[in-house]
């Protein structure tokens, strides 16, 4: 068996290392993992991909890539890495470490006491390799390496109290309809978890305290009008059985899941961007998506231009107190 594949990328060659190494382990009848990878037919008719090995990993991105690198390019990551499969350690890192290829963008950002240097994926040549260091799910910045300080994305996360999609769906409808009355452009995405992202485009003008701020008010005004299904309190002891309107994503050096990024869990789910009318399809949940489905998905289009036009807070934060009374 080859331990090395190479693929060309670009003006780049990258290595697979290992390709056969198993990262989403087949389970029995009983629920036990087996260390080996599916057959041809496993995956594609209902089990979302288990058996998956790294190198059907490295293929995903590699597919995606198109879609998934305007979603990228210019941003700092967070890579979620798994070398031991997804029941292993969970390694989140921050730092770029020094072996990494010198043709692969870095962005050093403040923090406290210090710096950190971030990996930036900015081609289909990092994605690759960022594959083959076994990182399964990439999470971005709201901004990007040009204006670090000012973020042009808002994110909404909903986070049901339980695994109740439908709670998730209200939700994300009474969210929309705020923020059409705000005149503020919305784009949906599953996590590939339990819930949704609600991601609002902003021009880069506002600092991630006024982000933050302005997205708090607005989780607060849909919580204070739903209060027996909606909340805003970040203990869980506090929410009880309501959904967690959760802004916190917004703040600098907080990221969140990239578009297209599969999720470490059973099934290989992808955080997976779709239209709002598909919130309409009973059969759509936050984990519908998976390594063998979400390339269709992105073939679709879902955001179709949405996310181009970021908008100033300030017409929208006068709107929403008019609302407020």
């Amino acid at each position: 068996m080859n331990d090395v594949r190479t693929v060309r990328a670009g003006r780049r060659t990258v290595e697979l290392h290992r390709p056969q190494k198993v990262l989403f382990p087949v389970r029995d009848a009983k629920g036990r993992s087996k260390d080996k990878g599916r057959t041809k037919d496993e995956g594609r008719n209902g089990d979302g991909g288990s058996g998956l090995t790294k190198a059907d990993l490295f293929d995903y991105y590699r597919s995606v890539a198109p879609f998934m690198l305007p979603h990228l390019r210019d941003r700092p990551l967070m890579l979620e890495r798994r070398p031991d499969g997804v029941e292993g350690p969970r390694f989140m890192q921050k730092d770029t470490p020094d072996h990494y290829p010198d043709w692969i963008t870095r962005a050093e950002v403040a923090k406290q006491d210090g710096t950190v240097t971030h990996t930036v994926c900015d081609d289909t040549a990092t994605l690759l390799f960022l594959a083959d260091q076994a990182c399964v799910t990439l999470h971005r910045w709201l901004s990007r390496t040009g204006r670090i300080d000012r973020p042009d994305r808002l994110v909404f996360d909903l986070d049901p109290a339980e695994d109740d999609f439908a709670s998730v769906r209200d939700a994300a409808r009474l969210l929309g309809e705020l923020l059409d009355q705000m005149n503020l452009p919305s784009a949906l995405m599953t996590t590939g978890s339990r819930g949704l992202h609600v991601i609002v485009p902003l021009n880069g003008h506002h600092d991630f305290d006024d982000a933050r701020a302005f997205a708090k008010d607005v989780a607060d005004t849909l919580a204070e009008a739903h209060p027996d299904r909606l909340t805003t309190a970040p203990r869980k002891k506090d929410r009880g059985d309501r959904l967690y309107l959760d802004v916190q994503r917004n703040g600098y050096a907080q990221t969140a899941v990239a578009p297209f990024s599969v999720r470490a869990a059973p099934g290989a789910p992808v955080a997976v961007p779709i239209a709002w009318e598909q919130l309409d399809d009973p059969a759509v949940h936050a984990r519908s998506w998976t390594i063998d489905t979400a390339v269709e998905q992105a073939r679709t289009e879902p955001w179709a231009g949405v996310l181009r036009s970021g908008r100033a807070l300030g017409p929208a934060r006068r709107k929403l107190r008019a609302l407020r009374g």
